[in-house]
């Protein structure tokens, strides 16, 4: 199994590093690919298994956009053909239409691989916990985003919010999945915290049965992190 990470050095904010940390611990007989800024990506010219790309800076969002524009068309045919795709935190933002400044009215030209609408304030930052599931399967994460996100396509929501605010303040959802590509602002680190959802990911991937990192571990702090966002008494920010 190959798994290409993607501008590491950069995309790395809210401690999303540590996402690439448990994938290399759950998946310890796979090929890495570190990408950098400015190198041509694996992808390109390679098959790959999965793609993750973490959170990254205002700033730098608009180089790692310019940094896969000329791959944009690949990158569809692979989520298309049902390459994996992890996204998180505000690396979801580039695959939108565009960014548009809510302040200044600029806009910043997404990829346009995903139908999600991006609108950034600057001003204001929204942090909290969500308590999300999908079929049935419950999700914990941090927000921490100055953006409002719509996803125009309602097939392509990824989650349902239970407890706490959507990609936007008026709606009850999170995130985009579109066949194997999975993005969520949701921070964590998003994989750690869900190793339940990671475990399911990854053996779908691989073809088989994946043990993850810390297992029992791990899953015994998600039962009781699960349980703790439940308890009324604890607000969401």
């Amino acid at each position: 199994m190959t798994v290409e990470i993607l501008y590491s050095e950069v995309c790395n904010l809210f401690g999303d590093i540590g996402n690439v940390r448990y994938l290399e611990k759950s998946l310890p007989d796979s090929e890495f690919i570190y990408t950098r800024l400015g190198e041509k990506p694996y992808f390109a010219e390679n098959k790959v298994n999965l793609i993750y790309l973490g959170s990254m800076s205002e700033s730098v969002q608009a180089l790692v956009i310019k940094e896969l524009e000329p791959y944009k068309s690949k990158i569809s045919n692979m989520i298309a053909d049902g390459t994996a795709f992890i996204i998180t935190g505000s690396a979801v933002d580039i695959f939108g239409k565009s960014i548009i400044d809510g302040d200044s009215g600029e806009v910043l030209e997404g990829l346009g691989l995903a139908d999600i609408k991006v609108i950034r304030d600057m001003n204001h930052r929204y942090s909290g916990f969500v308590l999300a599931e999908r079929e049935g399967l419950e999700f914990a994460g941090f927000q921490a985003q100055f953006t409002q996100t719509t996803v125009e396509n309602p097939e392509h929501r990824f989650l349902k919010v239970k407890k706490g605010r959507g990609m936007n303040e008026n709606c009850d959802y999170e995130g985009v999945k579109i066949n194997n590509f999975y993005a969520t602002n949701l921070l964590g680190p998003f994989l750690l915290v869900n190793p339940l959802f990671t475990k399911k990911l990854l053996s779908e991937i691989s073809g088989k049965e994946v043990r993850v990192a810390f297992e029992s571990e791990a899953t015994e702090a998600y039962k009781k992190r699960i349980d703790d966002f439940k308890n009324p008494s604890i607000k969401v920010h």
